[in-house]
C-alpha cells in the first residue's frame, strides 16, 4: 500500500498504545486449545509488533505484508533489539512482501495470524473470499487461523467520536472520518506533523494519510470461512473467550482446518 510510505516511519510511535501484548495472549491461548504451532504465518505484519514477540517465544514466523516500508522497519526493529542474538536462537523469521490476497508459502504452516483488524483493509468482499481461500490451501491439516476485524458498529462509533487529535513533541496527527453507509466503509483522513532535523535545526513535515476500511457482517464472515472448508469457525469479543455480541468492538475469529 502506498500510503504506508511515509506513515511506516512513524507508525510505531502513533501506535504504541495499542495492545500487541493482547493479541499474542490471544493467539497462545487459543493454540493451547487447538494445537501449538511450529510454524506461524502472519498476515499484515506491519512493521512485527506481533510477530517480534512470537519469534522470541520460539515459533518459526513468516511476516507477510504489502508494504516494503513497514517490512523495512520490521527488520530494523528486529536486528536493532537488544535481544536479537537470542530471538534468532531461540525461534526464526523471514520477511516476505506479498499482498494477502495472493500469499502462498513454500509449504504449508501451522497456523495463520492477521490481527490489527488487517482484514478490514480489503474492500471487496471477493478479496476477503480469496484471501480465506488462499490461507486454508496454506494450512495443515487441523490448522488453525486466527484473526481479527472491526465489528460494523465500530466504524459507526469511529464516524460519531471524531476528530482524534493526538499532539506529542515528535509527532502529532488530526484524524477525520467518513463513512459510506451503503457499503459499510469508512474512509480515514490524518494530517500528520512529523518532528525532523535538518542541518540542526528542529522542523515539522506535514504529509497527508488516506486509509480505508469495510466492515463484514460476522455471519457472512463465518460462512464464507465454511464455504472454503474451514471445519470449525467461532467468535469471540475484544481478546476474551465470550461470544461475541453487537456491544463488542473487535470480533476475533478462530477456525480450524
Amino acid at each position: 500500500m502506498a500510503s504506508y510510505r511515509k506513515f511506516a516511519y512513524v507508525y510505531d510511535e502513533l501506535m504504541e498504545d495499542m495492545p500487541y501484548p493482547d493479541w499474542v495472549r490471544f493467539a497462545q491461548m487459543a493454540w493451547e486449545r487447538h494445537g501449538v504451532p511450529k510454524t506461524v504465518v502472519e498476515l499484515g505484519c506491519g512493521t512485527g509488533s506481533i510477530t517480534i514477540p512470537l519469534v522470541n517465544s520460539g515459533f518459526e514466523v513468516t511476516g507477510i505484508d504489502i508494504s516494503a516500508d513497514m517490512l523495512s522497519v520490521a527488520r530494523r526493529k528486529m536486528d536493532s533489539t537488544t535481544q536479537g542474538t537470542r530471538l534468532y536462537r531461540e525461534g526464526s523469521v523471514r520477511w516476505v512482501q506479498q499482498d494477502m490476497t495472493e500469499w502462498e508459502s513454500t509449504e504449508p504452516v501451522d497456523s495463520v495470524i492477521s490481527f490489527c483488524d488487517c482484514i478490514n483493509y480489503l474492500l471487496e468482499e471477493e478479496d476477503v473470499v480469496r484471501t480465506f481461500a488462499r490461507t486454508y490451501d496454506g494450512l495443515k491439516q487441523d490448522g488453525t487461523f486466527l484473526f481479527d476485524v472491526h465489528h460494523p458498529n465500530t466504524l459507526i462509533r469511529y464516524e460519531e467520536e471524531q476528530p482524534f487529535i493526538w499532539d506529542e513533541r515528535s509527532v502529532s496527527y488530526i484524524w477525520t472520518c467518513e463513512r459510506d453507509d451503503t457499503r459499510n466503509e469508512i474512509e480515514h483522513h490524518l494530517t500528520i506533523f512529523a518532528r525532523e532535523e535538518e542541518n540542526g535545526v528542529d522542523m515539522y513535515r506535514r504529509f497527508e494519510e488516506t486509509h480505508i476500511q469495510r466492515a463484514y457482517d460476522p455471519q457472512w464472515i463465518k460462512s464464507e470461512l465454511l464455504k472454503c472448508g474451514f471445519r470449525e469457525v467461532s467468535c469471540y469479543a475484544d481478546f476474551e473467550w465470550t461470544p461475541a455480541t453487537d456491544d463488542a468492538t473487535r470480533l476475533f475469529f478462530v477456525a480450524v482446518k
